[in-house]
């Protein structure tokens, strides 16, 4: 709220296309190819996928942007990966139900 412009004609032309890159891309286009992936893939394989972005952004911002990235980050990016292991560890993902691939007979 600071920053926040008396009128819309002060924001500059790089803002209003990257509000509306991120609109069409990140809203639209990427969500039909995340739940396409979510429809092969099963939402309860694929959906932990999603809580490995810290992960790579923490990678990302290191490696693309070289920022600094501090022992406690690594940590915290250490500590949702172990999460997300154990977390597949334990789903019944790839496992059959009682009583499916019985036959009926």
């Amino acid at each position: 709220l600071v920053h926040w412009p008396a009128t819309p004609a002060q924001v500059g032309p790089a803002a209003w296309l990257g509000l509306g890159y991120v609109a069409l891309f990140s809203m639209f286009i990427g969500f039909v190819f995340w739940y396409r992936g979510l429809a092969l893939g099963g939402i309860a394989r694929v959906g932990q996928l999603q809580l490995l972005q810290p992960f790579f952004g923490l990678l990302l911002a290191a490696g693309v942007l070289d920022e600094q990235v501090r022992p406690a980050m690594y940590l915290a990016a250490l500590g949702v990966l172990a999460c997300v292991w154990g977390a597949r560890r334990a789903s019944p993902c790839g496992q059959a139900a009682p009583g499916h691939g019985k036959s009926a007979v």
